[in-house]
């Protein structure tokens, strides 16, 4: 009626109506047998029985063929991921006792993840301004990089100034360390990278997918449950001239065993006497010793020795943003130009393999960086966070002390960070998995992040158990 009044004429069937009715007329209109046989309608035609079934017999023939032709039926299947599979092997588990200790992400008290405050408020404000969701450049968002450069460096830091430092930002720690792996087999091949025993259980996944060959520095005692130091310097002054020596920045993951600022130096003057390139795993800065300048000692040392360095930045654990998948691959070179060049590659290697990176973890990190209060509140609650997993090592400490005082048990408070190694062997792990439902991994390493107050005792005697009868 409204269409009647508007154009005052009479109103009219559709076409594609009058279209849709002239093809109901046909399907009445359709024969009921053919040939003598009876015949079911398909649309406007009629289909006989023996048409019906030969056309099935093609079809079954063809997928048969395409099912036969077992085109990735050689494919092997992959070992599950050594620290993955832990947290699916926990998610299958019934017992309330459980304890996901394997994968290193951080839980509160309650044992539930934790968003931070200050990462909150920063998504207010982004969607407040209204962003857009347009590509990145290669490099990734200027703000993000020069945040990432003030932190890992220090804001005044020359090498900022002189243009030797460049922050491409990448997928995380992982994806940094994929880039740089790439640009070192690409434009130094045959160098070997040299990476602490033990090590974080990706590096070698990473580093040979990139055609890098790997070798290993000793690094961990089992007799102390600390640092071989000596063995340390003796394997990287043994390395071949030019190394890649891969150091972890603090927090040894899985260890939780760092030099001391001491030990530190002379690490840099073997490494610079020697040639080596350091390239620095930095995951846990500020998240650590709950400062960001002191997590960030290391490299600032030897870049103030004049020294090249590569490093490797995630945002994972110091601001929570396990799943933004935000960090940094780092140069600081010798000048200006060679950092630029180097850069400039780096960005063409990454354009194949994932073009540009995402943009709401890099906005985040911006915000908060780039805001003195907000920076101010994110310190705070990376002290805090902190602040909880060293009560826990107390806490646990005390537990063995009392339940098994004979042992010496002060490697778990000397440790530092998220982790502690603590030398449980892999039938020693068994039983805490299967007995007392406690997940890990099989080196022993357990992240305390994922242990609260409450459950100290439970640990600490599953711990006694499988030390004393396994």
């Amino acid at each position: 009626q409204h269409f009647a009044s508007r154009h005052h004429t009479h109103l009219h069937t559709p076409p594609h109506l009058v279209k849709m009715s002239a093809i109901a007329a046909q399907r009445i209109a359709l024969p009921k047998t053919f040939n003598g046989q009876k015949v079911s309608t398909v649309g406007a035609k009629a289909v006989a029985p023996s048409v019906k079934m030969a056309n099935k017999a093609k079809y079954t023939a063809r997928r048969s063929v395409r099912v036969m032709a077992g085109v990735f039926s050689d494919v092997e299947q992959a070992p599950a991921d050594p620290i993955l599979g832990v947290s699916t092997a926990y998610q299958a588990c019934e017992s309330p006792d459980k304890l996901n200790l394997g994968v290193g992400a951080y839980r509160t008290e309650e044992l539930q993840p934790y968003v931070l405050e200050v990462v909150k408020k920063a998504e207010t404000i982004m969607m407040e301004k209204g962003e857009n969701k347009e590509y990145l450049p290669m490099s990734g968002l200027p703000a993000f990089r020069k945040a990432t450069l003030d932190l890992l460096l220090g804001a005044e830091h020359p090498a900022i100034a002189e243009g030797r430092a460049i922050a491409i930002q990448s997928l995380s720690g992982t994806g940094s360390l994929r880039v740089g792996a790439a640009f070192l087999a690409k434009f130094f091949p045959g160098r070997k990278v040299f990476f602490s025993n033990p090590t974080w259980g990706n590096h070698k996944n990473i580093f040979g997918d990139a055609g890098v060959e790997w070798d290993m520095y000793r690094y961990f005692d089992p007799k102390t449950v600390g640092l071989d130091f000596e063995g340390m310097i003796e394997d990287i002054k043994a390395a071949p001239k030019g190394s890649v020596i891969l150091l972890h920045g603090c927090a040894h993951n899985p260890t939780g065993v760092d030099p001391t600022k001491e030990q530190w130096e002379v690490i840099a003057d073997t490494v610079k006497e020697c040639g080596h390139l350091p390239f620095f795993d930095v995951a846990y800065q500020g998240f650590a010793s709950g400062s960001l300048d002191e997590d960030a000692f290391a490299p600032r040392f030897f870049v103030d020795k004049g020294m090249e360095i590569m490093v490797s930045q995630s945002y994972s654990k110091n601001l929570g943003l396990y799943s933004e998948r935000v960090g940094a691959i780092n140069i600081v070179a010798a000048d200006a130009e060679s950092a630029t060049k180097s850069a400039s590659q780096m960005m063409k290697l990454l354009r194949a393999i994932y073009s540009n990176p995402p943009v709401h973890g890099a906005r985040i990190v911006a915000e908060v960086v780039g805001n003195e209060e907000m920076f101010a509140e994110w310190k705070a609650e990376m002290e805090a966070m902190s602040g909880r997993i060293d009560g826990v090592r107390n806490a646990l400490k005390a537990d063995l002390d009392e339940l098994m005082p004979e042992k010496d048990w002060s490697f778990v408070t000397r440790q530092i960070g998220m982790f502690s190694f603590t030398g449980l062997s892999p039938a020693q792990v068994e039983n805490m998995t299967n007995k007392w439902h406690v997940y890990m991994t099989k080196d022993g390493r357990i992240s305390l992040a994922g242990l609260s107050l409450a459950k100290s005792k439970y640990l600490a005697e599953a711990m006694v158990d499988s030390f004393k009868n396994y």
